[in-house]
C-alpha cells in the first residue's frame, strides 16, 4: 500500500503542503541534499519512493544496515562516470542512515560537494545527534511527525477498498470502531496500523453471510501492547525526560505523572527517574521545602531496593511531591552568581580569623585570632566578618519553609543581642 506518487501521499502537511519549500523542488526536479527523520512509519522512505518516481535522476538506493564502504564507493564511482559522460545526477537514497559511521559519512563528502550526487537520508534518531556537521551542514533536514488518527483513517480505508494492493477482495466489514482503536493505538506509525489491520483480516473466519468481520475485540487482539518512540540515547528520550522536570517544576501533578507513566512504560531505568526528581527538588524546591529533598532521597533508595515494578509506586509519590511543593531555586540561584565571580575576578583570600587555627604553628602565622565563636553570644549570632568585600548571593523567596529563612536572617541582622556574649 506504499503510495507510489505524491498525489497519494498522506500526512506532513507541514512540509509538502501547497506552496512548501520541498513540494516546488520535487514538482521543478530540483531536489538538493535532504534529511528526513522521525518516527517509524511517518512516511520518510515512502517520499523518497514517491521522489524516484518524478524526478528525471538516475535514483540510487541502498540500506546502511547491510550496505558497507565499499557498496557506497560502488555507487559515487557509477555516479560520477554518469555524470562525465551523460550529465545526469543521481539521487542516492540512504536508509537508516545514522548507521553509517563518522568515516562512512565522510566518504559523502567530496562528490556532494562537487555536485555529483543528491543524498536523501532517512534516519528515526535526530540527525543533529547521530550526523556529522559538515554532511548536515549540505542539506535541507526536515522532521516527519507522527500521522494523525485522520491520516492512519485515511490509509486504513484505503487499504480496505484497494483491491490490487490493498484488501478489497476479500469483502470485509470493517467496524468504525475497529478502525479507530488502530488509529489512535499505533502512535502514529502508518506501517504499524496496516499490519495490524493485515493480521487481523487474514486470520479471522468468515462470517455465515462471506463477509470478514474486523471488529473491535479483533483489533484490540491485532495491535497488541501499544510501542511508545522512545529511543534510549536519542532525543525523545531526554524530550520526555524534559517535559517530566518542567511539569515538576510548574507545580502541574498531572502532567507530570503522565510524563513519568511513558518512562516507565518505555522501560526506563528507575535510577535514571529517581535522580531527575532528587535534582528537582534541590534545584526547583530547594529550601521551601527541604523535605522534598528527603523524599527524593528516599524514593531513590526504596526503587533500587524493589525495583519494578513496583518501584514505581514510590516514584510516582515523590514526584508528586516535587510538584506539589512551594518552589524556590534561591539556593542554586545563588550557587551560579558566586560560581560566576570565581570564574570571572580575583579569587578572595580566607580571613585570618577564619582560616584553620588546629595544627601546630597557626597561632604563629596569626591563624583564628579575633574569631567570635557564635555559640557563646545570645542569640547565637554574632557580626563578623565571614568574606572580604562581602556580596549577597542568597535572596530566601516568601514560599514555604524559606520565607521563615528569609524572617531569620531578617532579624538576626537587626537583634539588638546579636553582639552580647552569654553568661557561661
Amino acid at each position: 500500500m506504499r503510495p507510489r506518487a505524491m498525489e497519494e501521499y498522506v500526512g506532513q502537511r507541514h512540509i509538502l503542503g501547497p506552496g512548501k519549500l520541498l513540494t516546488r523542488a520535487i514538482e521543478a526536479d530540483r531536489i538538493s541534499s535532504l534529511i528526513l527523520y522521525g518516527p517509524p512509519g511517518t512516511g520518510k522512505t515512502t517520499l523518497a519512493h514517491c521522489i524516484s518516481r518524478t524526478t528525471q535522476s538516475v535514483f540510487e538506493r541502498i540500506n546502511a544496515v547491510s550496505a558497507n564502504t565499499e557498496d557506497l564507493r560502488s555507487v559515487i564511482a557509477a555516479a560520477q562516470n554518469r555524470m562525465l559522460a551523460t550529465g545526469r545526477k543521481t539521487i542516492l537514497f540512504i536508509d537508516e542512515i545514522h548507521r553509517f559511521n563518522k568515516a562512512q559519512q565522510d566518504v559523502l563528502m567530496p562528490d556532494l560537494e562537487q555536485g555529483y550526487l543528491v543524498l536523501i537520508g532517512a534516519t528515526v534518531f535526530n540527525p543533529f545527534f547521530s550526523l556529522i556537521s559538515p554532511l548536515l551542514s549540505r542539506s535541507l533536514v526536515f522532521e516527519l511527525f507522527p500521522l494523525s488518527v485522520e491520516n492512519i483513517l485515511v490509509l486504513l480505508q484505503r487499504a480496505l477498498q484497494d483491491k490490487e494492493r490493498g484488501l478489497g477482495t476479500m469483502n470485509i466489514r470493517a467496524e468504525e470502531a475497529a478502525l479507530e482503536f488502530l488509529a489512535q493505538n499505533c502512535s502514529g506509525d502508518a506501517r504499524r496500523a496496516l499490519n495490524a489491520l493485515e493480521i487481523g483480516c487474514l486470520t479471522s473466519p468468515r462470517g455465515p453471510n462471506g463477509q470478514q468481520p474486523f471488529t473491535l475485540s479483533i483489533a484490540q487482539e491485532s495491535i497488541q501492547k501499544k510501542q511508545v518512540q522512545y529511543d534510549r540515547d536519542g532525543d525523545a528520550h531526554y524530550d520526555t525526560a524534559s517535559a517530566f522536570i518542567k511539569s515538576m517544576r510548574g507545580s502541574d501533578p498531572d502532567a507530570t505523572l503522565y510524563w513519568l507513566a511513558k518512562m516507565i512504560y518505555a522501560g526506563e531505568d528507575p535510577r535514571f527517574i529517581a535522580r531527575r526528581i532528587c535534582i528537582c527538588a534541590a534545584e526547583d524546591v530547594g529550601n521551601a521545602d527541604p523535605q522534598a529533598l528527603v523524599v527524593a532521597n528516599a524514593a531513590l533508595q526504596v526503587s533500587e531496593f524493589i525495583g519494578l515494578p513496583e518501584a514505581r509506586i514510590p516514584l510516582a509519590q515523590s514526584a508528586v511531591y516535587v510538584a506539589c511543593a512551594p518552589k524556590s531555586n534561591a539556593a542554586y540561584m545563588g550557587l551560579e552568581k558566586a560560581t560566576q565571580d570565581i570564574t570571572s575576578q580575583a579569587v578572595r583570600d580566607v580571613p585570618r580569623h577564619l582560616k584553620d587555627a588546629s595544627y601546630p604553628g597557626a597561632k604563629k602565622l596569626g591563624h583564628g585570632q579575633g574569631y567570635k565563636y557564635a555559640h557563646h553570644f545570645q542569640t547565637h549570632y554574632v557580626e563578623q566578618v565571614y568574606m572580604p568585600d562581602p556580596v549577597q548571593y542568597y535572596f530566601p523567596v516568601d514560599s514555604g519553609y524559606e520565607k521563615i529563612i528569609k524572617d531569620f536572617l531578617a532579624k538576626t541582622k537587626r537583634s539588638d543581642n546579636r553582639g552580647k556574649e552569654r553568661s557561661q
